[in-house]
């Protein structure tokens, strides 16, 4: 079944530039269940429109599996080193998507943690 398409979605052509990095991460031992480019423009789609995982449509693969294959696209390497996933959105083009979730992100977690430690929690008062 062909899924609809995002504004977020990139081209099969940009993916053919990305495939060989993102296939190549892990050693394939039986055929894939999913279409990685479908994963990664589900990716792109949760970046983008900053919804949760849950969130995705049901025409992109199941949210838990494109989120596992997030977190194994967006380990750094080393603190020096981009993680595959960068990588794959700087060649692609989507690369200020993700800079601006990563901002997104911080701004967020700063927020919670500022709201936990006025309320007492993480600082040792107790509640």
């Amino acid at each position: 079944m062909e899924r609809k398409q995002y504004p977020s979605d990139i081209t099969r052509e940009q993916y053919e530039s990305i495939r060989p990095m993102v296939e190549g991460l892990k050693k394939k031992t039986r055929p894939r269940q999913v279409d990685l480019y479908d994963v990664f423009c589900a990716i792109l789609y949760v970046l983008k429109n900053a919804c949760t995982w849950r969130a995705l449509p049901h025409d992109f693969p199941r949210w838990d599996r494109v989120y596992k294959y997030f977190l194994l696209w967006s380990t750094k390497p080393s603190k020096d080193k981009p993680s595959l996933l960068e990588q794959a959105l700087k060649k692609s083009g989507g690369e200020r998507t993700y800079q601006r979730w990563a901002q997104r992100n911080d701004e967020l977690l700063h927020r919670r943690r500022t709201e936990r430690e006025e309320h007492g929690y993480g600082t040792g008062k107790g509640v």
